[in-house]
């Protein structure tokens, strides 16, 4: 089994979920972790540490592109 790294930290579900769903559209195989554990902890992901997004080591670097510039671009069109 391949190790999973940590690519993103969310304390909203839905981001966690939107990041995960145009990771997989690219095709990598990214995970939600901790999720469950936010939404049944008082306090939430806040008490948590946050919800994770996880790919295998080997998609690391290309997922964690991925991720930054869709967060690059996101902020610039709010602008």
């Amino acid at each position: 089994m391949s190790q999973l790294k940590t690519i993103f930290k969310s304390f909203l579900s839905i981001e966690a979920q939107m990041i995960r769903a145009r990771l997989l559209a690219a095709g990598f195989q990214a995970t939600v972790v901790g999720e469950v554990a936010s939404i049944s902890t008082e306090g939430g992901a806040m008490a948590t540490g946050g919800i994770r997004i996880q790919v295998p080591a080997s998609q690391e670097t290309e997922a964690r592109q991925l991720v930054d510039d869709l967060l690059t671009n996101s902020s610039e069109s709010d602008a």
